[in-house]
Order: C-alpha cells, then structure tokens, then sequence
C-alpha cells in the first residue's frame, strides 16, 4: 500500500497544500515550526481516527475555520482509492470512500499506516492509558471489527460506573443491585473478548520485537513484553500489583516472556476469562460500591516492556527506551505486513533521526528500506541517511516549495 497524493484544506497550519508522494522513501524537510509534523499527522489520522500529537481533534483544524478536510489517494495492489475525512468543529466528522459516504470508523479499513514520533517514549516511560491505546490501535488495524467491540467495552463501563456512583450517593437498593448485575454480564462479555485480543497480539509481537531491537541496537537486550491483568491482581485501591503479571501458556495470558522473578497467578484449570473477570468484580463489589468506579477490566490493564529482565520503566536509560519505542512500532509494521491482504503499511518516521547517533541512524535505514512507503521528516536534511532522500519536499510556512 502506498499513498500517491495527499491534500489538505484548512488542517493545522495548511489552507491548502497538495503533495504528491512516491514508492520507497519520500524526505520531508523543513526548519521546526514549518508544517513537516502536519502532513504525517494527517496520514496518521486516516489510519487510527487520531493524532500521535493530541487528543483533542478541533487541535487539527485551522484557526478560524469550521471544518478541515484530508483526502488521500491510495494504491493497493493496483487498485485506486480516494479517502476523504472531513473534521468538523461542531457535529460529527464525516468520512468517503471513492466519493461513497462510509462511517468514519470505517476509514482504517482502507489505509494502514505506522508512525513514529518523538512523542511515542512515553509508550515506554508515560502511564499505562498510553500502552493501551497502542494495543487497541494495532488490534483496530488488524482487525477492523473489534473497533466495536472496543466501542461497546467504553459505552458499558461508562453506564455500569454511572450506575455505581448512583448506588454510592443513594444507598444500595436491591434493584440497583440486579441492575448491576445485568452491566456486569456485558461488561464480561466485551471486556473479555479484548482481553484476550490483546493477549494475543502481545504473544505474536514477541519475536518481531526482538529482531526489530537486534537490527536498530546492533545488540540484544532481551527486550519483551508481558501483559498485566487487573482481573488476576487488583487490590482495593485497584492498582495492579506484581502477581497480576501474566505467564506464557495459556490463550489469556499473552506474555512473549515472563519476566524473571514475576510472580505466576494460579488460575482454576479450564477457567475462561470470562469466569476470572466475573470472579473478579465479584470480589471487588464492595470497594467498587465505595468508590463509584470499575476497579478491574481491560480499562485498568498495562503491558510490562523489559529489557535484560528488567522493567524497561525505571530501569532503562533514555537511548535504551527510544530503541525499545521505535523497534515497537517496527514490530507493528512487521504484523500489519503479514496480516495484509492490501500490502505493507506505510511507515511514517516523524523527527526521528535527531535523536539517533550515525551508526542507528544507518541501521534504521536498512531496517526500513524493504517497506513499500516511508515517510521521513526532519528539520536538518543531513540528519537523515542518504538511502532515504531520494524524494525529497521541502516545506516552508505551511506550504510545499521548491529546494
């Protein structure tokens, strides 16, 4: 997969810029401040319904106006189509395919793409909301379906928690209860199924991870991942403790190497996850009454990244946790390559060869060079290895311009 044209309307610092892009590598350069994050953000938004930048979409709307509007088009195994997304101040954003009106959630399901940016060393050094929201990206990407599914989790705990601070101002009464119960079941029924999905998805980023690390470092440092259940270790202020960290065997645990000196939880043989979530509320009742909020559930979930069998938070130094954040994403991008029908995603590498010494600079380009597409900026054209400048588009105060 690759993008041919992007154009932008009132987005960001744009009130109209049309850029044509290439196969392999395309450079976009530019002094900080120009616009060069801002046409990869715009790519990015087409592929995860969100910025790597911000969480607030009216952000990405150019001061003044109403509504910004990105359209792409793609080539996909020879086939042609025109994205479009319009992103509105007010009302709900709108979204096409090949001029055909869709549901904006539907938009990843036509373009695929993985970014990069200064701001992902939180995914390695940020709070566990971070970590989720790059599993459930990747899942979404993977499987487009399970945007519902996640859809449906948010909606749930939202009326559950509602009903719970209820119960908490008012006194529980025996309906409010039978109420709950009936949440708890839907609660169940979503939460599981993401839980497992992202188990999955931990276990096969695994061994990708590890080849990403050795290629980008030169070194192995044993990075690995392993997922941290609140439903196998919430204490009552509902934290995850240490003997919540999941172990390798099972289709719940999802771990692609448990840490040395991680505590394995016991679980029933044949227990579901179902029936440890369900176990889980119920025991967390009372503390969940006292406090108005769900204590346990993928919404409370974390991955643990280490490196040498150490926690990658807290141990890790700043070099180690840019690696171990960018040979990440590169795993993505190697998943969403295998599970493609429509080709490789597009890799997009926002400022990221600044912070990188020659010798990693020179291993991320032969790490990335086998990609269909790659999208590079940088505010210092020498930064960037020559493998990559092929293409090069200059930008200066919100416009494309000549060398």
């Amino acid at each position: 997969m690759r993008v041919t044209h992007l154009s932008l309307t009132d987005f960001r610092n744009y009130a109209q810029a049309e850029v044509p892009l290439f196969a392999g590598p395309n450079l976009i350069v530019g002094r900080n401040g120009q616009g060069k994050t801002n046409l990869v953000e715009a790519l990015g938004y087409l592929s995860t319904l969100g910025s790597h930048r911000v969480s607030t979409l009216t952000a990405m709307i150019r001061a003044g106006q109403d509504a910004a509007i990105i359209r792409a088009r793609l080539e996909s195994n020879g086939r042609q189509i025109l994205a479009e997304v319009q992103l509105n101040r007010t009302g709900q954003n709108r979204a096409q395919v090949n001029r055909s009106v869709i549901r904006t959630r539907d938009l990843p399901r036509y373009f695929s793409c993985v970014v990069f940016a200064p701001e992902d060393l939180a995914l390695v050094r940020g709070d566990p909301g971070g970590r989720r929201r790059f599993l459930d990206q990747l899942l979404v990407l993977r499987t487009p379906r399970l945007a519902g599914v996640l859809a449906d989790y948010d909606r749930v705990l939202k009326q559950r928690n509602s009903l719970l601070k209820s119960a908490r101002s008012s006194g529980v009464k025996g309906n409010q209860l039978a109420t709950l119960e009936i949440w708890d079941e839907r609660l169940v029924a979503f939460g599981s199924e993401i839980i497992d999905e992202r188990a999955e998805l931990v276990r096969q980023l695994g061994e990708p991870l590890r080849v990403a690390y050795r290629a980008v470092v030169g070194a192995d440092h044993g990075p690995t991942l392993s997922g941290a259940l609140s439903i196998l270790g919430a204490d009552a202020d509902g934290e995850i403790s240490t003997s919540s960290t999941t172990a390798t065997g099972s289709a719940m645990t999802g771990s692609s190497n448990t840490p040395a000196g991680t505590r394995i939880p016991l679980i029933a043989p044949g227990a579901t996850t179902a029936d440890v979530f369900r176990s889980a509320l119920a025991g967390l009742r009372r503390k969940e009454l006292e406090r108005g909020i769900t204590l346990a559930g993928p919404h409370r979930d974390d991955v643990i990244f280490s490196l040498n069998d150490l926690p990658a938070k807290g141990y890790a130094s700043h070099g180690e946790s840019w690696s171990f954040a960018l040979s990440l994403k590169l795993a993505s991008a190697e998943l969403l390559r295998r599970d493609s029908v429509t080709g490789d995603p597009v890799v997009i590498l926002d400022d990221v060869f600044a912070e990188l010494d020659q010798q990693r600079r020179t291993r991320l380009a032969a790490a990335v060079t086998g990609f269909e597409q790659v999208l590079i900026t940088s505010a210092v054209l020498e930064d960037v290895p020559e493998a990559l400048v092929a293409h090069t588009i200059h930008i200066r105060g919100g416009a494309v311009v000549d060398g």
